[in-house]
């Protein structure tokens, strides 16, 4: 039985971004925010009329100077019902699309309102949401971007300052790059719709809908095998792209960015790797000489699961010292923004496709580096030796005779902090005595063997939410080359089997850990792939499966699952007292929100 939401604390609006060029606006008033509404209609491409009976020389100057430019039609006399009906497009039989009343106090507004209700003519009544059927929100525009606030008609003023507080915190040029990454979208829709149908088209498109979350299989592998997602990677790419890249990165992206990888992208799968100098990274044999002389080194660091507190003062020196840095995608902007200005920094293009070739990239401009007698920082979230290719890195710089100038600094992994972050104990006496950290998804997208069910046991999974179906399938039934091997058994000594999950194990999804937006998903085996669905995928995450899941949590009955929003974590900080020699606690308070799911 499908599961119904349960009723918000708040009554809060549908929020929508209204296509308006060439609809008809009505403004009843002649106020100074007759002017701001006229302003914001032909802002928005409709025509608006306005109906008052004062001349247009006594009206605000704003406003008198659209009329006076044709911009604005003027109608000095009174309002009349039938205006509703009259003045619109013809093609909507001349029916308005919109009405806005700019006095509370205007004593046709209960009248007019309760008319538009009548025949569904959206009305907005300033300072009066009883009588209004859509509300507007205080917005910050910088080119094609708008972001809007609205605190559903609880105070405007507060409204305004918030959106001033989100406007500051962004970077600058940030319209620009939305303006540019949209090009670019649009550049490949044409480039890509040559070889793939319509219907097509609109399946394999990622982020069509700016009000969800991704999908699950947003980080979905692109294998060798995979020729028709091979098709689309590019705009696979430009999503992810928009979704892990920090925002000033993002702001700050050039002509030259958006060529580099677009073009690497025309290589055909199954395609030998090659940087885009033309060479291929190889790592010499037994026989090679190593250079001459390296003076520079390199170091391998963890960034930790993504609050930039949770460095260790080890990666933050090396942070503050290194001369090239080349980041992993994943590392949070929380941490890059520790990053000074003056050091150069390349972020890895690992997208569906193209890790195995982006890897050897940074691998390549790491060897230039560290020969130019560079300090080069290799930045990785988490732990560099928890399924962050530390050793394969250690291995491939011993090859080429730099054995000696590599460095790894520990980090925090993900696998062990995130499940804390989520009042998640992956050990407790009674319940969990033992950890198992795995992979969801192996070499080229291959499933690895999955672990067998053990009471006691906590296990963590990384990599693993883009594929949770046919992982949760594995888990709790047999895997077809079990089902072989049962079968060739018969006629043989029974052996044992593999231990299987069962529905009802607990288990949780945590996204973004540590980071502002994380968010926990407490459910079962049986649900935990109908949640993300539901709720959709905000990568990084991991998954933990175990009774360890429920030892600080107790599940509300009959309900599937629940939906924590925040971090709140890292909430005291320390102010020490020199003079008394002591530190006292400072809290910082920060709200989870929680939702459930019937």
């Amino acid at each position: 039985m499908e599961s119904a939401p349960l009723s918000p604390a708040y009554h809060t609006s549908l929020l929508t971004a209204q296509h308006c060029r060439g609809h008809t606006h009505l403004i009843l008033g002649s106020n100074p925010l007759a002017a701001s509404r006229a302003t914001q209609s032909l802002a928005s491409g409709a025509k608006p009329i306005l109906i008052t009976p004062i001349a247009a020389t006594e009206l605000h100057y704003a406003v008198a100077a659209h009329i006076a430019s044709g911009a604005v039609t003027h109608l000095a006399r009174p309002f009349q019902d039938e205006d509703l009906f009259t003045l619109g497009r013809p093609e909507v039989d001349t029916v308005v699309d919109a009405v806005f009343i700019t006095s509370a106090r205007d004593p046709l507004a209960p009248a007019v309102s309760a008319l538009c209700r009548r025949h569904r003519i959206p009305i907005n009544v300033v300072d009066a949401p009883a009588l209004c059927s859509f509300s507007l929100l205080s917005t910050h525009v910088d080119g094609p971007l708008q972001i809007g606030v609205t605190t559903n008609g609880r105070g405007c003023k507060l409204a305004s300052r918030i959106r001033r507080e989100v406007a500051a915190a962004l970077p600058a040029g940030l319209g620009s790059a939305c303006a540019k990454l949209g090009d670019v979208r649009r550049r490949i829709v044409e480039e890509d719709c040559k070889a793939r149908s319509a219907r097509s088209e609109a399946e394999e498109d990622e982020g069509v809908d700016d009000s969800v979350d991704q999908t699950a299989t947003f980080n979905k592998l692109v294998t060798d095998a995979d020729t028709d997602a091979a098709k689309t990677r590019r705009m696979r790419w430009l999503a992810q792209v928009c979704e892990y890249w920090p925002l000033k990165r993002l702001a700050s992206i050039t002509e030259a960015d958006v060529t580099a990888v677009l073009t690497s992208y025309h290589t055909a799968i199954g395609a030998d790797p090659k940087p885009e100098n033309g060479n291929s990274i190889k790592p010499p044999g037994r026989g090679s000489a190593a250079p001459p002389h390296p003076t520079g080194r390199i170091i391998l660091a963890g960034s930790g699961p993504g609050h930039p507190d949770l460095l260790t003062q080890a990666t933050y020196k090396a942070i503050q010292a290194a001369d090239l840095i080349l980041a992993d995608k994943l590392v949070p902007a929380g941490v890059l923004d520790l990053i000074p200005r003056r050091t150069p920094v390349s972020i890895a293009r690992k997208f569906p496709g193209n890790a195995d070739r982006a890897q050897e990239e940074l691998l390549e401009q790491a060897l230039e580096g560290v020969r130019e007698g560079k300090t080069v920082l290799r930045l990785k979230q988490g732990d560099p030796f928890i399924y962050g290719r530390g050793g394969e890195e250690v291995a491939f710089f011993r090859a080429h005779g730099l054995g000696s100038h590599v460095t790894v600094l520990p980090g925090i992994t993900s696998s062990l902090s995130a499940p804390l972050f989520a009042a998640i104990p992956p050990t407790q006496r009674d319940v969990a005595d033992q950890v198992l950290i795995c992979t969801g998804t192996g070499k080229k997208g291959k499933a690895p063997v999955p672990p067998e069910y053990v009471k006691s046991r906590t296990v963590v999974f990384l990599m693993a939410l883009h594929r949770i179906v046919g992982l949760v399938k594995e888990l709790t039934t047999y895997t077809p080359e079990e089902e072989q091997e049962q079968a060739a058994r018969k006629d043989s000594v029974s052996l044992p089997t593999r231990a299987l999950w069962p529905l009802d194990t607990p288990c949780a999804v945590i996204e973004r850990a540590s980071c502002p937006d994380q968010r926990v998903m407490r459910t079962t085996l049986k649900h935990v792939a109908e949640a993300i669905e539901q709720e959709g995928s905000r990568p990084p995450g991991l998954f933990v499966v175990g009774n360890a899941c429920q030892v600080l949590y107790t599940p509300e009955k009959g309900r599937s699952w629940v939906v924590e929003e925040g971090f709140k974590g890292l909430d005291v900080e320390l102010d020490f007292d020199f003079s008394l020699g002591e530190a006292a606690p400072n809290k910082i308070g920060s709200g989870v929100t929680v939702t459930t799911q019937s």
